[in-house]
């Protein structure tokens, strides 16, 4: 995935979110979720969290491109983020920074040290942190698009915190970010700002079905993020009917 003007055209997207995995932050202390940490595939044999020297033939390997596609992502979610929030007749104000960190603890949010292998977004600092090490590994393995849609729901946190919208249970705000980040990466693509090659949203549905909740989690608990069938459905509903159907208010 890339910008229309972008540099290459977008990888496959084979894969996606099936080898990786995000380590679940908590609701409370200002620290909002990213992904729960999940097992691959049953049947993949790989490892959860690929390593650096993993990488896919679609040549996404170097960091200096890492760099450059996550500012991409970055500018595009903050872009999309202003002008939604003045068609409103609201202002918007951008996610005051992103943070990299290479080191359990390196980072707090909320006096809580952030662990390796995560991404989130902080409320009580407003900002998003990421495991460089294992983003950058990711980006090896899965491709570029797993930036857009992991900046993307970690900045769906950020809008729903300025929205004031909160909800009794995790899965809850966890489908709407999901929603939201599908709007956010359907609607680029509408416009012509991102490009997706040939059969890529099959392929991206098919990584999504690897991501969901253990089947014997409760619905109810804490970090509970939803089934497979959940967060396909929450992110495609986004992607195809934009923020409408991510129920905003």
């Amino acid at each position: 995935m890339g910008e229309k003007a972008g540099r290459r055209r977008p990888g496959p997207l084979a894969g996606l979110l099936v080898a990786v995995v995000v380590a679940a932050g908590c609701m409370g202390g200002g620290l909002d979720q990213g992904e729960p940490e999940q097992p691959g595939p049953r049947d993949s044999g790989r490892a959860a969290s690929p390593g650096a020297d993993s990488t896919r033939a679609d040549g996404t390997t170097s960091v200096a491109e890492f760099k450059q596609d996550f500012s991409d992502a970055v500018g595009i979610a903050e872009r999309y983020w202003t002008d939604r929030f003045r068609a409103s007749g609201k202002q918007f104000q951008p996610i005051r920074r992103v943070v990299p960190y290479t080191r359990s603890g390196e980072v707090s949010c909320g006096g809580e040290g952030l662990p390796r292998n995560n991404a989130v977004y902080c409320s009580a600092g407003d900002f998003i942190a990421y495991d460089v090490n294992w983003s950058v590994g990711a980006f090896r393995q899965v491709g570029d698009a797993f930036l857009f849609y992991l900046l993307g729901h970690e900045y769906a946190h950020g809008v729903q915190v300025r929205l004031g919208i909160r909800y009794n249970y995790t899965i809850q705000q966890e489908l709407q970010a999901d929603c939201m980040a599908g709007a956010y990466i359907g609607d680029n693509v509408r416009s012509g700002t991102l490009t997706l090659a040939e059969g890529d949203l099959d392929e991206f549905r098919e990584g999504l079905l690897a991501v969901g909740d253990d089947p014997n989690q409760p619905w109810f608990a804490e970090g509970s993020h939803g089934t497979a069938e959940q967060r396909t459905e929450s992110f495609f509903r986004g992607y195809e009917n934009s923020l409408d159907a991510c129920g905003l208010g």
